[in-house]
């Protein structure tokens, strides 16, 4: 193996600071796994970061990539779980407190002092990653490395709909945002058994249509409000808020129905300019959605291989690593809702 490979480095906290570079290939300690990284998606955190419009600390210089999946080259001497040629994907909390509270009760995601690929330890935007085995995932026979990288982002929605959320078949369900995260909101919601709605802005119609491709209702802002009451003018029961941004979550506010619930996935930077005091009067739950657990990585990887939730639908197109630029900017102008860098065999 060689001693040095390329990488996606994001190197500093100014827009466009990412660039491809050779790193050394890490050293594994004993309760890691080296890692041949077959597939690796591309998310809108690395597009943050890439534009420096990010609202998280970074460990720069840091090889961007946290949506991962490929094969096991080494193992550690105290790992007994994983060997060599296994298929895997990774979870994302690279190194979290085992004796964190929240660790122990297994919130890991939670635990403060978490850091996860691609801005606090070095991602898998490269040849070969360290990741610890317990983060690991067997992937299914049925189901290819490349879809198998994207277990990270549709484990988030996973959690923003059916763990941090409460729907129940027949629900109306109003999904803000028709990005990749938002658009697997939108399917999960429909296999939970809601009636969902995509919000966008005509700039997302080629987004809008792979909603429409799992079953929903593609909808401009401005008709938004309709939609919600149109079962009994009392708005809708659940809001995903996937665009993260103030406006965003004030429409989720205004929309949502009395003792409705709201789950918020995205991630803003800018303040609120509104008074959640309708929170209050509607008796409305709003919920924070962060990462995931064991348990659901699991759920998805099964919903993966059995074809019930098709992934492959967000994907506009593949690159090699060395095309990375291309991929981000497909992926920022919204040409496309999701790119896959493959690096190994998928």
């Amino acid at each position: 193996m060689n001693s040095a490979q390329p990488a996606v480095v994001n190197f500093a906290p100014v827009p466009h600071s990412v660039e491809l570079r050779e790193i050394p290939v890490p050293a594994i300690g004993p309760d890691d796994v080296l890692l041949d990284v077959a597939a690796v998606g591309v998310c809108g955190s690395d597009l943050h970061q890439w534009t420096a419009e990010h609202s998280w600390p970074v460990n720069y210089p840091v090889t961007l990539g946290h949506e991962f999946a490929g094969v096991v080259s080494q193992v550690g001497t105290s790992v007994d779980s994983f060997r060599e040629g296994d298929r895997v994907c990774s979870e994302t909390a690279a190194v979290i407190d085992p004796t964190s509270p929240m660790t122990r009760v297994g919130k890991y995601n939670l635990d403060p002092g978490r850091k996860g690929f691609g801005y606090g330890v070095d991602g898998a935007m490269t040849q070969h990653v360290c990741v610890p085995a317990r983060c690991l995932h067997r992937v299914p026979d049925k189901l290819s490395l490349d879809l198998a990288a994207l277990t990270e982002p549709c484990c988030v929605a996973f959690s923003a709909v059916v763990v941090n959320a409460r729907v129940v078949p027949g629900d109306r369900v109003l999904v803000l945002g028709p990005g990749p995260i938002g658009l697997l909101c939108a399917a999960l919601a429909k296999l939970c058994g809601a009636q969902v709605g995509v919000v966008g802005l005509k700039r997302d119609q080629n987004r809008l249509e792979i909603a429409q491709d799992f079953g929903c209702e593609t909808l401009l802002p401005e008709a938004a409000e309709q939609w919600c009451h149109e079962r009994d003018g009392l708005g809708c029961d659940g809001v995903v808020d996937a665009a993260g941004i103030s406006a965003t979550l004030k429409m989720a506010v205004d929309l949502v129905r009395p003792d409705g619930w709201i789950s918020k996935v995205g991630w803003g930077r800018a303040p609120l300019d509104f008074s959640l005091d309708p929170l209050v009067q509607k008796n409305v739950k709003l919920q924070g959605s962060f990462s995931h657990n064991w348990g659901t990585w699991e759920r998805v990887l099964a919903l993966l291989a059995s074809g019930q939730l098709d992934a492959s639908r967000i994907v506009g197109g593949t690159w090699q690593l060395v095309d990375w630029e291309d991929a981000f900017n497909k992926m920022h102008s919204g040409e496309i809702a999701k790119g896959v860098l493959q690096v190994g065999m998928v």
